[in-house]
């Protein structure tokens, strides 16, 4: 499964929490089973977005402990958006047909 994870500084972001959030992030690493696919920053420096792919969303839930001291965190399952598009195409056809 994919998901997509954000993080946005919190208004109260001090140069301190910055230091110590980069030195956790120097030492941190993913958690077994989690393959951080890509990392991307916003232009405006306030947060960012990481594309992970993992089968147990523990793992996932265990990266977002450890930085939600920092930053505010979201994850979003998501699917790739070709076959979203199946997807909706076959509800509709079954939506159609029932209707």
């Amino acid at each position: 499964m994919k998901y997509v994870v954000t993080w946005e500084v919190p208004a109260n972001f001090s140069q301190e929490m910055q230091d110590q959030a980069l030195q956790v992030f120097g030492k941190w690493s993913p958690a077994e089973g989690s393959d951080f696919l890509q990392f991307l920053g916003r232009v405006d420096g306030r947060g960012g977005f990481a594309v992970v792919e993992t089968e147990d969303p523990m793992s996932i839930t265990r990266d977002l402990a450890i930085f939600s001291a920092f930053f505010d965190m979201n994850a979003y399952p998501v699917v790739d958006a070709g076959e979203q598009i199946q997807i909706i195409s076959e509800a509709a056809d079954f939506l159609r047909s029932a209707g």
